[in-house]
């Protein structure tokens, strides 16, 4: 577990590691070059590289943390990856239910998942559970799984944003994260595409939160270091769900 740089969470807890790749938003996945430096490095836990890895000695480090904390679960994996097995993801949620003093932030991509799993069992109140929406295609039908479970908080990390996403249902979702692709390869992202996300939220009542430009500044010039990285129409966005606080 470690202090996040990520702007929307505090720590991150990583019961499992790795990943394989399953739609556009994974292309440059940031997870997949860290692991590899930290594999390079001789990292505790990257021995295997990217490759999907349980660590079931990690299940209980939040337990160990008494400051109340808000934990990105499995930032360097997708805990809903297809073969991470369901007797894994229960001892997970275990160790969620006994520190509901913690809050927990779960995004996937693998949305078809969350239905069949919590079909027979209750999300527990201090999830926020989350799905990606990186394009029309892959993106936005994930919103529909999501929204067939009972979580106290539904969002969407509309990051990296590949393109305009249309027209989204965001009824039952709480809260919205919009960020342009970060690194070498960075795909831009349009300033058109993420005020029609902006103008969503405020007409279907989710909070919005403007994470990045990332790799492309909003004038359409690509750039080493960001310039203005967080600013929408001069000003940052970090409308949060329930009223909640981070940071």
């Amino acid at each position: 577990m470690a202090e996040s740089k990520i702007e929307w969470t505090e720590q991150t807890w990583n019961p499992a590691t790795g990943c394989t790749k399953v739609s556009p938003g994974c292309k440059h996945c940031y997870a997949e070059t860290m692991a590899a430096r930290l594999k390079a490095m001789g990292a505790s836990g990257y021995e295997r590289g990217f490759r999907l890895t349980l660590h079931p000695g990690r299940l209980t480090q939040p337990i160990k943390r008494k400051k109340p904390t808000i934990w990105f679960v499995n930032s360097m994996s997708d805990l809903f990856h297809e073969r991470i097995p369901d007797k894994f993801l229960d001892q997970v949620f275990e160790t969620i239910r006994s520190t509901p003093h913690h809050t927990y932030q779960i995004l996937t991509k693998r949305a078809e998942r969350l239905p069949q799993y919590f079909s027979e069992r209750a999300c527990p109140q201090n999830v926020w559970l989350g799905v990606s929406v990186e394009d029309r295609r892959y993106g936005v039908p994930r919103i529909n799984h999501l929204r067939q479970v009972d979580a106290r908080v539904r969002f969407l990390s509309i990051e990296p944003l590949l393109e305009d996403v249309g027209p989204m249902d965001l009824r039952g979702v709480h809260w919205v994260i919009v960020g342009g692709e970060s690194g070498a390869k960075a795909r831009p992202m349009h300033p058109e595409w993420v005020d029609a996300v902006r103008r969503q939220c405020e007409q279907q009542n989710a909070a919005f939160f403007f994470k990045q430009w990332g790799g492309w500044g909003a004038d359409g010039v690509k750039r080493h270091k960001k310039a203005n990285g967080r600013l929408l129409h001069g000003r940052t966005w970090d409308e949060l769900p329930l009223q909640s606080s981070i940071r």
